[in-house]
């Protein structure tokens, strides 16, 4: 299926738009960058927006939200995220939806939220938001973060897809799985694919081993952490990760 991204310039967060030309159906997957240029592209090509399908609660994926309702968009999510996204409907997990010749499931990936979802589109690929950029993954420590332990998990599944699949993350470019598990130096650590370090330093205010640091979608860093308290582990952003000296 055709798609096109709409990226915002502050939180770097992506907003698609994809269609089945032949029906003229199109969908949303999040609303969190300017959807200006996604609706011209809906109205050059005659589409009725049918959904916006969203990945998880966080401002940055559902600001456009109402705009959305205004155009009679059904704002479609995981259950566990319905309670924090006003307006939206409930689909369960490894449900299909059908707009025209455009299917979509919701594939469940927490960890970044206890609700986190990504959306496999037939004929685009898998759409990633917060669970893995291209070279880089989600946090585990924001509001509605389900933990480490999830977020493995969610690794672990959308690195199981075939190499060539697409993925298309919420922020940053698109890419495919074989490229993520060739480069994605954070992902492949938490997969056990290549080695960690153990420096001592302190995250979130905590102390804690640091396992890997690793380029972030923004140009800064994402650490993967475990604290030296309870023994859990997290990925912090590294901007609150501190080494002694």
């Amino acid at each position: 299926m055709p798609h096109l991204v709409s990226q915002d310039p502050r939180w770097l967060s992506n907003a698609w738009l994809v269609w089945d030309a032949e029906h003229g159906q199109a969908v949303l997957v999040d609303t969190g960058a300017p959807l200006a240029p996604l609706l011209a592209a809906a109205t050059e090509h005659g589409l009725r927006l049918a959904a916006a399908l969203i990945t998880h609660r966080h401002p940055d994926h559902v600001a456009g939200n109402d705009e959305a309702v205004r155009l009679g968009a059904a704002v479609l999510a995981h259950p566990l995220e319905v309670p924090h996204v006003p307006g939206a409907r409930a689909v369960e997990p490894e449900e299909e939806l059908v707009f025209g010749a455009l299917r979509a499931r919701l594939v469940p990936l927490p960890g970044h939220t206890g609700g986190h979802a990504g959306w496999w589109i037939e004929g685009s690929g898998l759409f990633t938001g917060d669970a893995l950029f291209r070279g880089s993954i989600g946090g585990t420590v924001g509001p509605g973060a389900s933990g480490f332990a999830d977020q493995r998990a969610s690794l672990e599944r959308i690195l199981g897809y075939p190499k060539g699949t697409v993925l298309l993350p919420g922020h940053g470019p698109e890419t495919t799985v074989g490229l993520e598990l060739d480069a994605n130096p954070l992902a492949r650590a938490v997969l056990g694919l290549e080695s960690t370090e153990s420096r001592a330093g302190r995250a979130l205010g905590r102390p804690a081993r640091v396992l890997r640091v690793a380029r972030d979608y923004d140009g800064g860093t994402k650490a993967w952490v475990r604290f030296d308290d309870d023994g859990t582990d997290a990925i912090v952003p590294g901007s609150r990760v501190e080494f002694p000296g």
